[in-house]
């Protein structure tokens, strides 16, 4: 905790999707907190996976819940995020909810999953109820635009790979992202930028330093055999070459000079083995005159 307020003056709270954490328990994190550090807080999954957006005992009673613990936290963001078996055909019960609850000062922002949100016809739609609501859609920006923003744009980054949150960004990616966050903020809005990726802190800092100076770290401080050893070095050993492709092949190397690639790219053309070190893997990678 004390390292992410030394770099970082956000966070996205989510231990209270799963968990109605005590109020003093959150007292005590905004006390540790820097005094400009802000929170934004998701919703309990009461709301949006058992009570599915109806506005009935259980989610209201969530809801208020959730609004004491951003006033504790002096947070002004609710995110709630439905699951995509919560489908297009449901929007009249979000807007119901949305319409009635009783929100007071909130800014409540909605992430909505699942290709069939993704249809021009699906957008024009939501655009028109969360407009009227003023309800912000929160998306992947490099995945898709949101449909909705207000005053802000809140965006949830997960990985762009087949298996959700094993992935790391691009210089190139966030490059873009970059690119996109401003577009908003030249409309005047405050735009938020969470990543939920299992390299999210490291990513978070190359994207802010990015913004700040207009470059880019090395993404593990070395290029060519000492970047693919930086990561394959704190595997455990012996290890199939299938379980270091799953376990690390999401990770970026270097391979030169501004070159990243995936490393499970390089393993992919390494004999199908076990391998008893890091020292094999590297000398295989030599020998294939794939790194030097």
């Amino acid at each position: 905790m004390k390292r992410y307020f030394e770099n970082y003056s956000l966070v996205e709270l989510n231990t209270t999707f799963y968990q109605y954490p005590r109020l003093e328990t959150v007292e005590g994190w905004r006390e540790k907190a820097p005094q400009n550090f802000e929170f934004t807080v998701k919703a309990h999954q009461d709301i949006s996976h058992k009570s599915k957006m109806r506005l009935d005992e259980t989610s209201q009673k969530a809801f208020e819940t959730m609004k004491q613990i951003c006033k504790t936290l002096n947070a002004k963001i609710l995110l709630i995020q439905t699951p995509g078996s919560f489908r297009p055909d449901k929007l009249n019960e979000a807007k119901k909810f949305f319409a009635n609850v009783n929100r007071e000062d909130l800014t409540l922002v909605w992430e909505n999953r699942g290709p069939e949100w993704e249809k021009p016809e699906v957008v024009e739609k939501l655009k028109q109820v969360l407009s009227s609501l003023n309800v912000v859609h929160v998306t992947d920006p490099l995945r898709v635009l949101p449909a909705y923003t207000s005053q802000i744009a809140y965006f949830r980054l997960h990985g762009l790979g087949k298996e959700l949150y094993y992935y790391q960004y691009t210089d190139e990616e966030l490059r873009r992202l970059g690119e996109i966050a401003r577009k908003f903020e030249a409309e005047d809005k405050t735009v938020y930028v969470f990543f939920n990726n299992l390299s999210m802190y490291e990513d978070g800092l190359r994207f802010m330093q990015y913004l700040s100076s207009g470059k880019f770290p090395k993404i593990t401080g070395a290029v060519g055999l000492e970047s693919v050893k930086s990561i394959i070095a704190k595997t455990r050993y012996p290890a199939p070459k299938s379980m270091l492709v799953k376990k690390v092949g999401w990770r970026l190397v270097e391979i030169e000079e501004g070159k990243q690639v995936r490393l499970a790219d390089l393993l992919a053309e390494l004999p199908s083995k076990t391998y008893k070190s890091a020292d094999e893997i590297l000398k295989e990678l030599k020998a294939a005159k794939k790194l030097n």
